[in-house]
């Protein structure tokens, strides 16, 4: 039991972290998000939302941010848990294009 938390805490921080040296990379350039939604095996819905961005030299960055359970399916329900997403991590939606 105590083995599987550690892991799980490792794990945790491991994204935490990445997800910094991603915020970081992005600053305060124009973004695009991309979503891609999916029935997993266990049949529950998940999203996956990428990022898409310019550096500073030019060339097209694409970088993974997170897996979203969402209940809800619609344009709404989607709409919803994005936005969510996006504020958990503290992106800036005046920077969103597309």
């Amino acid at each position: 039991m105590i083995c599987s938390q550690i892991q799980k805490d490792l794990a945790t921080c491991c994204a935490l972290e990445v997800t910094k040296v991603i915020k970081n990379e992005l600053e305060d350039k124009n973004f695009v998000i991309l979503v891609h939604e999916a029935r997993d095996c266990s049949m529950k819905e998940q999203m996956a939302i990428i990022l898409r961005f310019l550096d500073d030299s030019g060339e097209l960055q694409e970088r993974f941010l997170a897996i979203k359970h969402i209940t809800d399916c619609t344009s709404a329900g989607i709409k919803e848990a994005l936005f969510y997403v996006s504020k958990y991590h503290g992106l800036s939606n005046n920077r969103l294009r597309g």
